[in-house]
């Protein structure tokens, strides 16, 4: 049950509207379900001899007006409180006397009419739908003086909780004030008559949520906000210095022709121009692009590189966010921009479900916890290279990278979840529930092929090696760890751990290593999850189609050099032609 409150002062037009046949015939038998004192002239269903609605409109709108009247200059400019209620489209529809009940609740809950208080404002609540009620009140007392009303959009919203809850209703979660305005009606309604599929607000706020992803500095913000096709505006003090921004859809216009500007404060509160200018000063992203070295192979393309390094980004921001510290809230600022740039450079088959996981993380980003001493630096780094790599598409992404890190990320998802949940934060938890839905979607487009490839290969290990990789992964990974209803063949994992082998690594201590990374319960397949851990700490080719390498035989092998995870990787060198003997290791001299 969503309640809309707005102020108004013309108590006539309102009615006016809400008795008439709306902007697209969409109301229907209209009439009052309740009023202040039960008996209110109804121009929808008077029963009078020959009843003429406008005479009774008029007289219903005299009657709520009364005391605004009597009290001349002392009353409020804005005297009318119009409050909308709808339900959800699942809900049952309600009856007239059920919707009386809500309006009565709602408007003592505002303190306009206390139940029991013969001076209350007067009020009527107009029915012309089937799931939802308008009501309409005048906020002068019958003493004559203004209604206290502090906080009665957040009262309203607590009331209706609490009717859902009492009516068997949908139960929404409760807010904290950190989400972003919704649109208008008036903004829905041009969108559909423009044929947008979204309103102007909602396609500049993900536009700027993007920009700002990976930025290094605001002058790289604004310029990435003018190449998305915005029309930007900015608001310069007498020094020079930037206070404020304002974009705007090019052919979005107003009724006299001119552009319809949004401030950024006003598309979400983290994309106000201070809040933009802190992140940016406060986690500026390294600038230089990510060297071969930190990936450990010069012939993997800058988009699996940039893939890679978030893999591990990302991992340690779920580790963060399970740590349950409140400076983890930084981290949900970054996994947000790392979302972002993802789903900006993403081949099609997954641009869809990415861009629906953005859109919905973006709740998760904002509650009232802040971080005095997080560092972002790393994961708007790792946002930063993906967006510096340029697109996946045509540019030697084979998808094998982009489903490890999805992969990954479904876990900061469900990490972010858990955290938001312990805080009490139920609008923000689901959106991370709900991002990895989108997450899993994406996951499994991006996986198919790689992941069929490594079963493929997997299968073709001759059947000793086959039954030594079998018995290891069952020791480490007893069956009672996969979930039911997924698939607990090994052979994607059997073939990563013969490749890792081949390329100078202990399978056994591998996987165990991948598995104390970070907990598995809430992977929907523990194999996939580990197939990909497995692979980007043995710095593996996430194309199961590339060669591995190895050291050469009996030439000798210096020690390699650590990654972050502190596992040794072996230094790239020609490929053999055949996988070694099980759990064998290459000669050293």
């Amino acid at each position: 049950m969503v309640p809309k409150i707005r102020r108004g002062s013309r108590t006539h037009g309102l009615l006016v509207y809400l008795y008439g046949p709306g902007k697209r015939d969409e109301h229907t038998d209209p009439h009052l379900v309740g009023s202040w004192d039960g008996f209110a002239p109804d121009p929808g269903r008077d029963t009078s001899p020959d009843p003429d609605p406008k005479v009774t409109l008029a007289r219903l709108a005299a009657a709520l007006d009364l005391r605004v009247k009597q009290a001349g200059d002392k009353a409020p400019a804005q005297h009318v409180w119009h409050c909308s209620v709808r339900t959800d489209p699942g809900d049952r529809t309600l009856a007239d006397d059920e919707w009386n009940m809500v309006a009565r609740r709602l408007v003592h809950a505002v303190n306009l009419a206390p139940e029991g208080d013969p001076d209350g404002c007067r009020w009527v609540a107009v029915r012309h739908a089937d799931d939802h009620i308008h009501i309409l009140a005048t906020m002068v007392r019958g003493d004559l003086r203004r209604p206290r009303m502090n906080y009665d959009f957040k009262k309203a919203q607590a009331e209706c909780r609490r009717i859902e809850q009492e009516m068997g209703l949908r139960r929404l979660k409760p807010g904290d004030g950190t989400g972003a305005k919704t649109p208008t009606s008036a903004e829905r309604f041009k969108a559909e008559r423009t044929g947008r599929p979204e309103t102007p607000r909602e396609t500049l706020r993900e536009a700027v949520r993007q920009a700002v992803a990976g930025a290094a500095s605001e002058a790289e913000f604004f310029t990435r906000l003018r190449e998305a096709g915005l029309r930007v505006k900015l608001r310069h003090a007498p020094s020079g210095d930037v206070l404020g921004y304002t974009v705007a859809l090019p052919g979005d216009r107003n009724r006299d022709r001119e552009p319809v500007w949004f401030a950024g404060s006003t598309l979400a509160p983290d994309l106000s121009y201070p809040k933009i200018q802190r992140r940016l000063a406060d986690g500026t992203p390294d600038t230089v692009t990510m060297p071969e070295a930190a990936s450990g192979r010069s012939d993997w393309s800058p988009p699996s590189r940039g893939r890679r390094t978030a893999t591990g980004v990302a991992e340690r921001a779920a580790i963060l966010l399970d740590s349950d510290d409140d400076e983890a809230a930084a981290q949900l600022v970054g996994v947000g921009e790392l979302l972002d740039a993802v789903a900006q450079t993403s081949p099609a088959a997954t641009r869809a479900e990415l861009g629906a996981a953005a859109r919905s993380f973006e709740r998760a980003t904002r509650s009232h916890v802040r971080a005095e001493r997080a560092d972002t630096r790393a994961i708007r780094s790792a946002a930063r290279g993906i967006i510096q790599a340029g697109s996946a598409l045509g540019r030697g992404e084979d998808g094998g990278t982009t489903a490890m890190l999805v992969s990954t990320l479904v876990l900061v998802a469900l990490a972010a979840a858990r955290w938001h949940s312990a805080r009490g934060h139920a609008q923000q938890a689901e959106a991370s529930r709900q991002t990895a839905e989108h997450l899993r979607a994406a996951y499994r487009q991006a996986a198919a092929a790689p992941m069929q490839a490594l079963r493929d290969q997997g299968r073709a290990l001759p059947e000793a090696q086959r039954r030594a990789y079998e018995t290891t992964i069952r020791a480490a990974l007893p069956e009672n760890r996969t979930r039911p209803g997924t698939s607990t063949k090994n052979d994607a994992l059997a073939a990563t751990l013969a490749q890792a082998e081949q390329a100078g690594h202990d399978p056994k201590a591998l996987l165990h290593e991948a598995i104390a990374m970070r907990e598995l319960d809430t992977a929907d397949n523990v194999n996939d999850v580990l197939v990909w851990r497995l692979r980007r700490l043995a710095q593996l080719p996430a194309h199961p189609g590339e060669a591995t390498r190895r050291p050469q035989v009996g030439t000798g092998r210096a020690k390699p050099p650590a990654n972050r995870t502190g596992v040794r990787t072996a230094s790239p060198a020609s490929p053999r032609p055949a996988a070694p003997a099980p759990h064998s290791r290459p000669p050293r001299r």
